[in-house]
């Protein structure tokens, strides 16, 4: 693996783990707040108890991190699981009217650290097409 794409996966990978870390066992109301937020941009959502919510957030973090920190999952695996990670979070982005100045795209001040998930999608998007050599 080149150091190039190693810190590609590493700086998110480590980052996307600890927040999965982060969410082990959060508490119900919490798990409503998140899920409430991730409805506005993957509605389907709505369908889980927050229960099941907190769990199924906590753990596809967890395992977008460890697929990413790990060098026996092919770099096109990491790169499409961040990258279906990141479109989640950047609909949810473009979903909330509060979250984009009056253009729709750039951000206003509640949207500036949401907008930073459009690095991952950038991020997963660049593993995917660079990840490996065809065999």
């Amino acid at each position: 693996m080149k150091l190039s794409t190693a810190l590609l996966r590493a700086v998110p990978g480590a980052f996307i783990l600890n927040s999965g870390i982060g969410k082990l066992g959060m508490d119900e109301e919490t798990a409503a707040g998140l899920q409430q937020m991730a409805a506005n941009g993957v509605p389907m959502v709505e369908n889980l108890t927050a229960s099941q919510f907190g769990k199924f957030l906590s753990c596809g973090e967890i395992a977008v991190g460890s697929a990413l920190l790990l060098p026996f999952v092919p770099t096109r695996i990491a790169g499409a699981a961040l990258t279906t990670f990141a479109a989640g979070l950047v609909s949810n982005y473009f979903s909330i009217d509060s979250m984009t100045k009056d253009d729709g795209i750039r951000p206003s001040e509640d949207g500036t650290a949401v907008a930073k998930d459009t690095w991952l999608a950038a991020i997963g998007l660049a593993l995917v097409l660079s990840g490996g050599s065809k065999k």
